[in-house]
């Protein structure tokens, strides 16, 4: 890890006592959980408590959760699954124009199968309105889907008054809720979603196992088949020391949430009002409120995103010009450009998000790094114009 790690929206570190939970099932107890022996129900008790725990953190019942290996696999099981289960009824999605490339890229697919995506867009600060996704609902929608938090700006949704919509038209609505453990509630009856997806090594779990939250009764059916596994929903020999550690780590977040927030709240606005006050050419990107706690988003005026993480990355601080699935990317990103910004604005892009073991002294790395190189990017710009000042 760089000294200064602030890119926690793209992965965390797996906590000690994630490790401590699953290690056991890597030698000890490492039977193939649909064995019938000792050690395979000794597997699968673990998975079942594992099941148990989810569920009691998702409020819901043991029997609408099911494992998979990440957010991408539960958001292309979440809308693919749903999907064709409700040809009979419509082929009308609706989803917003930031989502996580999951959910975009899957509705994109299905349109090959005559599925017709409907793609909201949202307001200046990344925020989708409620009343254009009851305008968007025709007779033949079969699904809403809507992220709880935008990975890249940081923007939560009002899932809750958009599932309220989706109710009284007996729509499914489905949730990409990677970002929210740890930060936001995750209570699915709160929120009135009928699907939602988690990922692991987002709340320091371990890379490669996620959740899939399936509401009893909602039109489903399994999109990987090869065994009996998951119930029948999910073929494929369960993951069990992930799982444990996924059940472990998402425990401790929602347990810990009151204090993960008391943490990074106080950094993060440090953070923001330290840059947009003493950084000329520098805007925050996404809702200045109602945003994740420990997401510091910007765009910075005549300068590519890129090359502000090379600077940062010289001086051993880690960060994100946005997801870390499109890293590489030569186009702005698809959330920024939605955001309707200025031409000049939308390849600087720069987002920092904290941590548990986030502190001042990052907060002081970053400014003392960040100003300096860009005033030297800026100079080196071939179109460069006048430098911009703090109220640019």
């Amino acid at each position: 890890m760089p000294a200064v790690y602030l890119d926690h929206a793209a992965t965390t570190p797996v906590r000690a006592e994630v490790i401590e939970a699953m290690a056991p099932y890597w030698t000890d107890i490492s039977g193939n959980p649909s064995s019938i022996y000792d050690a395979g129900r000794n597997a699968r008790h673990a998975i079942d408590a594992a099941r148990d725990s989810v569920a009691a953190d998702l409020n819901a019942r043991s029997s609408e959760v099911i494992f998979t290996s990440g957010g991408t696999e539960s958001d292309n099981a979440a809308i693919k699954g749903v999907a064709f289960a409700s040809m009979h009824r419509g082929k009308h999605l609706i989803t917003t124009a930031i989502e996580h490339h999951a959910v975009l890229h899957t509705c994109e697919w299905l349109g090959q199968f005559g599925f017709e995506t409907t793609y909201l867009p949202v307001d200046g600060y990344g925020m989708v309105s409620p009343d254009d996704v009851r305008k968007a609902i025709r007779p033949d929608t079969v699904l809403i889907s809507v992220m709880y938090a935008n990975n890249e700006v940081g923007t939560v949704q009002p899932l809750a008054e958009i599932g309220r919509i989706a109710r009284a038209s007996r729509i499914p609505f489905h949730t990409d809720a990677v970002q929210a453990p740890g930060l936001l509630s995750i209570d699915v009856s709160t929120l009135g979603v009928d699907l939602l997806s988690l990922s692991a090594h987002k709340f320091y779990g371990p890379k490669g196992t996620g959740v899939l939250y399936v509401r009893g009764g909602t039109r489903w059916q399994p999109q990987q088949s090869g065994g009996a596994q998951e119930r029948n929903r999910r073929g494929g020999t369960e993951n069990t020391p992930g799982i444990v550690g996924l059940a472990t780590a998402l425990r401790l977040a929602v347990n810990e949430r009151p204090a993960t927030i008391a943490h990074v709240k106080p950094l993060r606005d440090d953070l923001i009002h330290r840059m947009l006050d003493t950084v000329g050419g520098s805007r925050l990107t996404g809702h200045p409120t109602e945003r994740l706690q420990n997401n510091a988003s910007f765009v910075f005026r005549q300068v590519e995103g890129e090359s502000i993480l090379l600077s940062l990355d010289m001086a051993q601080i880690g960060a994100s010009s946005g997801s870390a699935c499109t890293s590489g990317a030569t186009e702005p990103s698809h959330v920024i450009t939605a955001l309707g910004l200025p031409s000049d604005w939308v390849r600087g892009s720069l987002r920092l998000t904290l941590g548990r073991t986030s502190s001042p002294e990052d907060i002081d790395a970053v400014m003392r790094v960040l100003p300096p190189a860009l005033s030297r990017l800026r100079a080196l710009s071939p179109g460069r114009v006048s430098a911009p000042t703090a109220t640019s």
